[in-house]
């Protein structure tokens, strides 16, 4: 098996250069129908805008693996110094989509070439909006891609684990994603006559207060979630009462009754603060990923699968987070599991955590992707008894 390592890191950084956003990835996704072509492995655009999912051994029939990388940037300006730097003003490759997009094209060269050693179909799953308002796997999902799939694995670059390490979380090991957006539209009025008005951003800091206090005294504080409101504006001058306020966050749980607890009572305490303050509201809170559930048996392949490319005690312990990741959809139809790629490199200083403009990974570590990707399909080609 030959990997171009330097292909790779060119590839990655191609990516990188060039951010793109949501499921507007036009440049993105012509590189990787390039790079598909050349390397002679077919794909379809059938499962969505800005999605793409090629085939090794399309025509086999029985076991089918499937393994995905997202492509998606944030909408961040990227603060670093490098020659690769982004040249899209306001985005920025900050999470380490580039490199997941790089493996899986490394990834499906490498397969290519072992194509008639294989006795399975793979199915290489480019996605669209991991990062968006809306999901670029409940898309592809939707339009059908899981239908044949009997089992999906995925990687995630990880700047606290050094490059050269490998780890997966067994069970529940991230959290479940609503984004919510709530807008408030009041009554403007002159400063010194706030009776003639309907202040928008008082009513704004009364939903926050309030929603504090669901998150300390009606939660079990032993349960793992968070509520993040981390934006908040509102009012136009100094001496005038604000009209409208806009407040955006974000709730995260491993119980999904937690998550729709919060919700409900977010929900119930924008109306009872509408009815005091006469304030009007819309609110928008979509539940985009759910809690992430990494099936043990997949997780023990993949650890093996881990040992065999970089030897079992370069494994490395992967503990729960409460990030979430829209890969947790798919693995609501079939069985698969989710693991980290290390990334880190304290003596290159790259140890800044994803989405921070500063962020960057140590590329040596792509190489590793494809061969644990490889690996686990030839590993499990033949199918799996998940139990």
């Amino acid at each position: 098996m030959n990997i171009n390592s330097d292909h790779l890191i060119a590839l990655r950084r191609e990516i990188h250069t060039y951010p793109e956003v949501d499921f507007d990835l036009p440049r993105t996704v012509a590189l990787v129908k390039k790079e598909l072509d050349a390397i002679g492995v077919p794909y379809t655009e059938k499962y969505g805008k800005g999605s793409v999912v090629g085939y090794i051994n399309p025509d086999k029939e029985g076991f089918t693996i499937a393994l995905r990388a997202d492509m998606d940037a944030l909408k961040i300006t990227e603060k670093t110094d490098v020659e690769y730097k982004s040249k899209n003003n306001g985005y920025m490759h900050a999470c380490g989509h580039d490199a997941h997009t790089a493996v899986l094209l490394g990834t499906a060269a490498a397969l290519k070439e072992l194509e008639n050693e294989i006795n399975c179909k793979v199915k290489l799953l480019f996605q669209p909006s991991e990062e968006g308002m809306k999901s670029g796997a409940v898309m592809m999902i939707e339009n059908g891609v899981m239908d044949d799939v009997d089992i999906i694995i995925g990687l995630h670059s990880e700047n606290e684990m050094p490059a050269g390490k490998l780890g997966v979380c067994y069970g529940y090991s991230q959290a479940s994603s609503r984004h919510f957006s709530l807008e408030l539209f009041g009554k403007s009025a002159h400063a010194t006559t706030p009776h003639n008005g309907i202040d928008a951003l008082a009513a704004a800091i009364r939903i926050y207060n309030d929603l504090q206090f669901v998150l300390t005294r009606e939660i079990d504080p032993l349960e793992k979630y968070v509520c993040s409101v981390c934006q908040l504006e509102s009012g136009r001058s100094q001496n005038s009462i604000a009209d409208h306020a806009l407040m955006r966050g974000t709730i995260r749980a491993y119980n999904m009754d937690v998550d729709l607890h919060i919700y409900n009572r977010l929900k119930s305490i924008i109306d009872h603060v509408c009815e005091e303050t006469g304030v009007t509201a819309s609110l928008t809170a979509p539940l985009k990923s759910v809690s992430l559930y990494n099936h043990p048996t997949v997780c023990r392949l993949i650890e093996k699968a881990i040992g065999e490319v970089v030897g079992e005690e370069n494994i490395a312990p992967m503990p729960e987070k409460l990030s979430s990741e829209d890969f947790s959809r798919y693995l609501t139809v079939k069985p698969g599991a989710f693991f980290r790629l290390g990334t880190g490199n304290a003596e290159k200083g790259i140890t800044i955590p994803a989405h921070n403009d500063l962020f960057d990974l140590d590329e040596s570590a792509l190489e590793l992707g494809v061969r644990t990707f490889v690996q686990f399909v030839l590993d499990n080609m033949n199918g799996i008894n998940i139990g």
